[in-house]
């Protein structure tokens, strides 16, 4: 008797809500947005994604920001990401 071939399955999509401040706000015209990403997925897939949907505005934006990753500074855009995560970008802030 042979053995049955071996089953692949695709990892599960991951949903994230990505939230813009100051210049991103205004590059995308939105506060938020919820993006839903091939597994596994970054930081840095979730800013592409974004800048698919919004264009050369936001991209021009995204080379000055940091991110939060659920409230949490990230330190590399090859953070991964989990379902149900939330992204905060952030430019740089004027003021005082």
């Amino acid at each position: 008797m042979s053995t049955p071939p071996a089953t692949i399955t695709a990892a599960a999509p991951v949903t994230v809500t990505v939230r813009y401040f100051a210049a991103a706000r205004a590059a995308t015209r939105l506060d938020q947005e919820t993006l839903t990403l091939d597994a596994p997925a970054t930081v840095q897939h979730a800013a592409a994604v974004a800048v698919q949907r919004h264009g050369r505005a936001l991209a021009s934006v995204l080379t000055r920001c940091s991110f939060l990753l659920d409230e949490v500074a990230v330190h590399g855009l090859d953070q991964p990401v989990s379902d149900g995560a939330v992204i905060d970008v952030l430019p740089p802030f004027a003021g005082g």
